[in-house]
């Protein structure tokens, strides 16, 4: 099933190389959306495809690239798409 997570990074993760990271492991997994930095100093990411691949990128995200540090992932699922057509990052 498709569906559409909607992901709030907190911790040390602007200025660390986490939306590459994110940009990255959503193209390995084949996934559309995009990720952006908020201006609190937390990343979103929203993605779109099958619920599994969707769940496996979410625990890389609570990972993150070597200088990150992750300390709180919220997730927001629903069916409701989107549609994205690929995957981007957004200033």
């Amino acid at each position: 099933m498709q569906i559409h997570a909607e992901i709030v990074v907190s911790g040390m993760v602007q200025g660390v190389n986490y939306r590459y990271f994110a940009y990255r492991k959503a193209n390995q997994y084949g996934l559309c959306g995009y990720v952006k930095n908020l201006p609190r100093g937390d990343v979103l990411c929203e993605v779109e495809g099958e619920e599994g691949i969707v769940r496996d990128f979410i625990k890389e995200l609570n990972i993150g690239p070597a200088f990150s540090r992750v300390t709180n992932v919220q997730v927001n699922i629903s069916p409701d798409l989107y549609g994205y057509k690929s995957f981007e990052v957004k200033f």
